[in-house]
């Protein structure tokens, strides 16, 4: 499973110009789920991302994580994060997730960061969407919950 984190003022999902999640100040969470990922996964990446200190303290450094600011998570399912873009012009995604795998995984996901004390607003798993963000710093990261692969 693979979580690219932006830090943000503000984000907001839309699908057909409705509004599914819209979050102040915390982090969109593009998720990415892989074929062999299962729940292990996801728990592992939310125990890290909650406690992630990603977010500046009153001396301007890296030192709070989203539990200790109290912001918001928008988690936004991107199986093209899973793309093998390495052979040719044209990305290959041989390794993402079938469809209803990628959205229980993805579901796992939300309510095990939900269970850390989160709050979580989110896209609509598998629909064309819309996604806005104001991101801070710009601070940015990619989480992959499988230690042995490298980015």
């Amino acid at each position: 499973m693979i979580a690219l984190l932006q830090r943000v003022t503000s984000g907001k999902v839309s699908v057909k110009n409705i509004i599914t999640g819209r979050i102040g100040s915390g982090l969109v969470i593009f998720l990415g789920v892989f074929d062999y990922d299962d729940q292990s996964d996801a728990e592992y990446l939310t125990e890290k991302i909650s406690v992630f200190r990603i977010f500046n303290d009153k001396n301007e450094k890296m030192n709070l994580s989203l539990l200790d600011t109290g912001g918001s998570a928008l988690v936004v399912s991107q199986f093209t994060l899973c793309g093998d873009w390495k052979k040719g012009r044209r990305p290959s995604f041989k390794n993402a997730a079938e469809p209803e795998k990628g959205e229980s995984l993805y579901n796992h996901f939300i309510k095990e960061l939900k269970s850390k004390g989160v709050s979580i607003e989110s896209g609509q798993f598998g629909a064309m969407m819309e996604v806005s963000l104001v991101n801070d710093g710009p601070v940015t990261f990619v989480l992959n919950s499988r230690k042995e692969k490298i980015l």
